[in-house]
């Protein structure tokens, strides 16, 4: 997939035009909903992400939690905060 982006990106990175940083964010939102709209999801690949991602966490030792409680009372006081906050009509 890489190899088959490289020429398209070369082509718009020897483009050294003074061009606003909003236009250049709307042509890399252009091309970052192309290429999502190209690439087949692929779960094998992306469970070997997570999976990856979990060694290492526990490898870094945030894996398992040492107190899996640790913060609950602060995340239940923000849950109530932003459950009884009113939605407009």
């Amino acid at each position: 997939m890489t190899a088959r982006l490289l020429p398209e990106m070369r082509s718009k990175a020897t483009d050294v035009s003074e061009e606003p940083e909003m236009v250049k964010g709307q042509e890399f939102a252009v091309f970052e909903k192309e290429l999502i709209r190209r690439e087949k999801s692929d779960l094998r690949r992306n469970l070997q992400f997570v999976e990856a991602l979990f060694q290492e966490a526990v490898d870094l030792g945030v894996f398992p939690l040492k107190d899996p409680l640790e913060g609950l009372e602060v995340d239940i006081r923000i849950a109530k905060v932003v459950n009884s906050v009113q939605t407009a009509p």
